[in-house]
């Protein structure tokens, strides 16, 4: 029996054209495909069955989360013969174990309800986005997502320890173990970590859960230039240790560009200058966080490393502070189309790598406006690129493929990676095969082979086919 001859029904199926609309796209809107059908299992048995169902008939399958992707790796293909799966019916908490820090929840489960049920335990899941209120789970496992926190906490692969998976075939592989230290052969579990979905559908996951902070000490600051705000990092980790949370740069133009989206932001400093820290450190316990954040930015003042800054003097300052950060994706968004990157770097080539990508682009696309942000304590970079005003839709593709081209080239001198967080998707596709040399092509794709050798997970993602 084919997937498509099956009573639907039972997998929840979208057919309204309006409400699949959203199945159809993720987050930039930059891409629209189409679907051969939309389907809404509401357990891992369901997904299983539609799995095997396509495996015999040779039908692709897309697995699908929050749709925040940015890079177009949950799209369903332009020709309209991929079934999506959405994993937003598969939401539940399965457990939270305090004593053991973790929680074993399910792949659509929204990323700030994770957090929200895990406070509630008095522990912290530390994985933070920009886009939590709507990203769930299996995504951010399936492209392996960073965040803010990544340099302390690591990626979403240091806090994964177990998974459930339903494979190309229908089978259903239980490896949701709940263990901080396992020893045993290879870590299956890691091959689907940044997958994308190319080599199964992951519905479930154990969670590692950490002490809730206490104590949370926010500081916003004006440095000269980026290699100020590196040097600042390498002092803030000596002083501040394991408890520097988190590290942002921002330049003065993504200010006006979060001022556009949320106009009653207001600059929360007196000086003005080319490029901001936006930093955090968090502790519980008896740690006086308070008294060592002090100690720290008396020090980095006196010695000139800081122009001007502030703290947040509560929650409400603190969350003020990390609109800017935030809300300047969306200031970018109101531009119209723009280029999107998301690229790292060793840390000490930041300040480098960052000029020598701005005087790429003034000698080959001067009209380009670059918004430059990221996070400095792993060397993950935003490098975007809007568009002048008034330039046609039509020429903007070529004009920001020009301009990636610069960026990308100055990357390579580097020895970067051209996605640090995002994944690679449908859009990136080229670009990372491309890159991808001889020895790691043959591993990859003899890894895609020995667990999808129909090609029908997620194609066109890592793979051409």
């Amino acid at each position: 029996m084919s997937l498509l001859d099956t009573n639907l029904s039972a997998f929840d199926p979208v057919t309204d054209p309006d409400q699949a609309e959203r199945y159809l796209t993720d987050w930039p809107r930059d891409a629209r495909g189409r679907a051969r059908a939309i389907l809404r299992p509401r357990s891992v048995e369901e997904v299983a069955e539609i799995v095997r169902l396509s495996a015999a008939e040779g039908i692709p399958l897309v697995p699908q989360g929050g749709h925040t992707g940015l890079v177009e790796g949950a799209v369903p293909s332009p020709a309209g013969n991929e079934v999506v799966v959405s994993l937003e019916r598969l939401n539940r908490i399965r457990e939270v174990d305090p004593i053991n820090f973790s929680m074993t929840v399910e792949a659509g489960c929204i990323l700030a309800n994770l957090q929200a049920v895990a406070a509630e335990h008095d522990r912290l899941f530390p994985l933070s986005l920009g886009a939590q209120g709507s990203c769930q789970i299996g995504g951010n496992v399936a492209t392996n997502a960073g965040g803010i926190n990544v340099l302390r906490y690591g990626m979403t692969r240091n806090l994964v320890l177990g998974i459930e998976a339903v494979l190309p075939d229908g089978q259903i592989w239980h490896g949701l173990r709940k263990l901080h230290k396992n020893n045993t052969g290879y870590d299956l579990k890691q091959l689907f970590i940044g997958s994308e979905g190319t080599l199964g559908i992951v519905t479930a996951v154990s969670l590692r859960l950490f002490p809730r902070p206490t104590q949370v000490e926010t500081a916003f600051l004006a440095v000269s230039d980026p290699a100020a705000a590196v040097a600042l990092y390498g002092q803030a980790r000596r002083d501040l240790s394991d408890l520097l949370s988190a590290f942002e740069i921002i330049q003065h133009f993504g200010l006006e560009l979060a001022q556009e989206a949320t106009p009653d932001l207001r600059h929360p400093l007196e000086t003005t200058s080319s490029h901001y820290v936006l930093m955090e450190a968090s502790a519980s316990g008896l740690v006086d966080l308070s008294g060592l954040m002090q100690r720290f930015l008396e020090g980095v003042m006196e010695a000139g490393h800081v122009l001007d800054g502030t703290v947040a003097a509560n929650t409400a300052q603190a969350r003020t502070l990390w609109r800017f950060r935030e809300d300047l994706v969306e200031g970018q968004a109101r531009r119209g189309r723009h280029l999107r990157t998301d690229v790292s770097v060793p840390i000490s080539a930041i300040s480098a790598f960052l000029a020598k990508v701005d005087a790429g682009l003034t000698a080959a696309e001067p009209s380009a406006i670059p918004v430059a942000y990221g996070h400095v304590g792993d060397g993950n970079l935003h490098y975007n690129v809007l568009p002048p005003p008034g330039m046609a839709e039509a020429d903007k593709p070529a004009f920001l493929k020009r301009c990636e081209t610069v960026i990308y080239g100055a990357l390579a001198e580097f020895g970067g990676s051209i996605s640090a967080e995002h994944g690679i998707g449908r859009a990136k596709l080229g670009s990372y095969l491309k890159g991808l040399a001889p020895a790691e092509k043959a591993l990859s794709e003899g890894i895609k082979r020995q667990f999808d050798p129909q090609g029908l997970m997620s194609p066109g993602r890592l793979f051409e086919r």
